[in-house]
This record gives structure tokens, C-alpha cells and sequence, in this order.
């Protein structure tokens, strides 16, 4: 794949990364627990009937100074087990109102870092949800690990419990660039983890890296290419880093070392591209890859991917997502929740007896349109006019008319051949993938452009 920098450049603009639609920064402090309740309730009758589950373990042991997500550093014995208690009063508030047929395809571990804390309280949440919910036979059980903590004997226990894969956060195998970003180095080989994780029967195994921190260079990215396509992972996930020290203070640490410049990050971002795809691995979404054998790459082929906060999933494992602890968002049909980001104020609101909502949004019937039309835009590159207006029992003028969608919005796209569009059919081609975003803003029209409110594309 050849790619102009300065074609890239032009299109390197602060856009929503639509994890979500409408993006999180819509939501706010008038939905309350009342409105999640009834949430819960009505989302029973909704169209996807799959639960997905989302478990946020807040805690970590050494704080990365790259990191944007809800964290604490390790805290005592008792405040972790009053964490995990409210997580579990949490799982129980809200399954006695989920119907009892439907069943839980996914569960998804993230943080912090899950496996910092003891595994028996991971295994006393999933005992509790095994209590609470039905599963499919099929249901993919899944952790973000940090190498840092994680050995052998853990995979055995994590095994025992359930899981069915593992993330591990790499981020980058240099020792200089993780001292730099505050992040210890892998406690086993990454390799033999790796190799053993498969001989215990998980799938779908998936290493982290990113491109853009301090001291990385065109070189030594190369290096973790070459390396990471070696270990053979089913999946990689390659993502930019966003440097917002307005919103992520921890991040000024890093500003006495050098970053890659945008060229530089585009040549990380192509090489990667270049190099997984000459080696066994499709391109899924922005920011993915998997092993052709792999369910994200079948699912792709066959234009069932799906996307929420947790990544890119299968339709068939992708449900609407109940979300429990401290900045979890629940993703359902109709609505975005997201609960109390401190983590004791969490704790404490559902010991009150009551959920810890914090915020939230209310979709709209043409806001549900848009984010399904968006969707299939960010994970699948293609998007056909008429049968999404078929889908929603709407005319196509009437389709135009909700995404407030123009020919002239993508007119560049078309002439720079990174979209293709004909017969109201839009095609994302694999350049134009690298910045799909800039296409979902077409059917965003609640867009507006501002300085300092998402990250850039590149």
C-alpha cells in the first residue's frame, strides 16, 4: 500500500473515534438512575437480545503515564473487597430485571488492570454472574491483562474460571520507551505465554501495541512489527497515541522526551499496515488486525463486525452491553450509561442501595439510525443507502434527510480515491480505512468542528 504523507496529513483532524454515536463527550448529568432503570427494563424487547457484559476493575499497581483510562494506584485489601462487593450488589440490582431467557454471549474484563488485583475476587464476580445470568455455549470470556503481572500459574486459574482469551497489553517492547511511559517490562516471555495460552485452548489472543509515544522511532516501531509478527497472535491492535494533557494531566510527565513527529507516526501507522497484511493478517476496522483463520477476520469477510467501548466483536457475540463498576458504560439499544468514575463514591452510591449513574444520553429514533449507519461504516467500509433506509422502514429521501447526508461532504474523499461512491453504495477503500473516521463524520450531523475535543485521526 502506497500512501502520500501529505495526502494523510490533510485529513489528520480532531474527529470523534464514534466508539460510540453519539460520542461520549453528548452525555450528561440529567440521566439519572430512574432513566437507567427504565432502560434496563424496556431494553428486554429491543432487537438485539445478546447481553454482553463489561466488568471495570479500576485498580493498578504502577500507573502509565501514556494512559487515559479510569484509574486508581493499589489500594488496601479492604477497599479493594469493598470495590468488588459493590461491583457484585451492582450485578445483582440489575439482573432481576433482565429476562431470564436471554443469554450472555460476551463478558469483557478491562480497567485499570483486572488481573492486578487477586484472581479469586475475579472469580467471585463470575461465579456471581453464572448465578444471575445464562450463558451461550458459545460465550467468549475475555480479559485485558498487563504482562507486568501475569504468569503461568495465572493463565491456569484464569483458565479454570472461564476465560476464553486474553489481551496483553504490550504497548511497545523497547525497555527505554516503557520507562518512559512509566510501564514495566513483561514478567514471562511473551513468546511461551503466548504458546501456552494456546495449548490451554484460548482464542482469539491479542497484543497491544501503540504507535506515537516518547522515544519510539520509525526503526524502532519497524522492530516491533517484525517482532510481534513472529509471536503470531491471533489479533494485534495497533493504536495512536493521543497526546490531551488538557484532559490527561499525567501526560505532561512525558514531554521531556521526544516524540515522533505526524510523518513519522504515518510511516509506524503504513509500515504496520504493509507488513501485518504481507503477513497473514487482515485489516479490521482503523486500528485491528487478525489472522485470517481468525473469528474478527471471518466476520469482516462476511460484514459482521461489530463495535462498542470494549473494541471490535462479531455480531454473534455482541449484544447490547451492561456495564458494572466505577465509569462502566452500559451500551443499550436505546441509550448510553455511564456510572460514577471515583471509585469509593461508586461504592458508596450502591451501598445506598441504589445504582451510581453519573451521566448519560437518551437516543433519539433518528440518532439510532445514524449510530447503525456509522457502525457500518467504521467496521465494515461499506454502506448501502437503500437497504439501510429498508432496515428502518424509511424512504431513502428520508434516510438523506436523518443523516443530513450531501455527495459534497465526501466530494474530496472521492477525488483522493479513498472512498468510492456510486448508486448510493459507499465503499471505503483500504487507504481510506486508515482514516474512516473522517468518512463517519459525512452522516454526523450533529458534527461540529472545535480545537481540543477529540483526538486526531493519525
Amino acid at each position: 500500500m502506497k500512501i502520500s504523507s501529505s495526502l494523510f496529513q490533510k485529513y489528520n483532524l480532531p474527529v470523534p473515534r464514534y466508539t460510540s454515536y453519539p460520542p461520549a463527550t453528548a452525555f450528561n448529568t440529567a440521566f439519572t438512575n430512574v432513566e437507567y432503570l427504565e432502560q434496563i427494563k424496556s431494553s428486554n424487547n429491543s432487537v438485539s437480545q445478546n447481553i454482553s457484559i463489561y466488568i471495570h476493575i479500576p485498580f493498578c499497581t504502577q500507573r502509565c503515564h501514556f494512559c487515559g483510562c479510569n484509574t486508581a494506584l493499589s489500594q488496601s485489601e479492604d477497599r479493594i473487597e469493598r470495590y468488588i462487593n459493590a461491583v457484585i450488589a451492582e450485578i445483582k440490582m440489575v439482573a432481576q430485571h433482565i429476562d431470564k431467557k436471554r443469554l450472555v454471549t460476551q463478558v469483557s474484563w478491562g480497567g485499570g488492570t483486572p488481573n492486578s488485583i487477586d484472581l479469586a475476587y475475579i472469580r467471585q464476580i463470575m461465579d456471581v454472574l453464572h448465578a444471575e445470568f445464562a450463558f451461550a455455549d458459545f460465550a467468549e470470556i475475555a480479559m485485558e491483562c498487563s504482562p507486568a503481572y501475569l504468569d503461568f500459574a495465572d493463565v491456569d486459574v484464569l483458565h479454570k474460571i472461564g476465560f476464553t482469551r486474553i489481551s496483553l497489553g504490550i504497548q511497545d517492547f523497547h525497555a527505554d520507551v516503557l520507562e518512559a511511559i512509566n510501564r514495566k517490562a513483561p514478567k514471562c516471555d511473551v513468546g511461551e505465554m503466548l504458546l501456552y495460552m494456546k495449548e490451554k485452548g484460548f482464542r482469539g489472543l491479542n497484543l497491544d501495541l501503540v504507535y506515537g509515544l516518547p522515544l519510539q522511532t520509525p526503526e524502532s516501531f519497524r522492530e516491533n512489527i517484525q517482532q510481534i509478527i513472529q509471536l503470531q497472535p491471533d489479533r494485534i491492535a495497533t493504536f495512536s497515541y493521543a497526546h490531551i494533557p488538557w484532559f490527561n494531566e499525567n501526560q505532561r510527565i512525558m514531554e521531556q522526551y521526544r516524540f515522533p513527529t505526524p510523518d513519522e507516526k504515518l510511516d509506524m501507522l503504513v509500515y504496520a499496515i504493509n507488513e501485518l497484511s504481507a503477513n497473514g493478517y487482515e485489516v479490521i476496522g482503523m486500528d485491528h488486525f487478525a489472522r485470517k483463520d481468525d473469528d474478527l477476520a471471518i466476520a469482516k469477510q462476511n460484514n459482521m463486525l461489530q463495535r462498542n467501548f470494549q473494541g471490535y466483536n462479531t455480531r454473534k457475540t455482541t449484544g447490547q452491553v451492561y456495564a458494572f463498576g466505577a465509569s462502566g458504560i452500559s451500551q443499550l439499544n436505546g441509550s448510553y450509561t455511564q456510572n460514577i468514575k471515583q471509585y469509593d463514591k461508586y461504592a458508596e452510591a450502591i451501598e445506598s442501595g441504589s445504582f451510581a449513574v453519573e451521566r448519560g444520553y437518551m437516543l433519539s429514533n433518528h440518532e439510532i439510525i445514524i449510530r447503525d449507519t456509522i457502525n457500518e461504516i467504521m467496521c465494515n467500509g461499506e454502506l448501502d443507502f437503500a437497504a439501510m433506509a429498508e432496515k428502518y422502514h424509511c424512504s431513502l429521501s428520508e434516510f438523506l434527510e436523518i443523516t443530513q447526508f450531501n455527495v459534497s461532504k465526501v466530494r474530496t474523499l472521492i477525488d483522493d480515491k479513498l472512498i468510492e461512491f456510486d448508486d448510493n453504495k459507499l465503499h471505503v477503500t483500504p487507504q481510506g480505512m486508515m482514516i474512516v473516521r473522517n468518512v463517519a463524520v459525512a452522516f454526523d450531523p450533529a458534527f461540529k468542528f472545535k480545537e481540543d475535543q477529540y483526538s486526531t485521526t493519525i
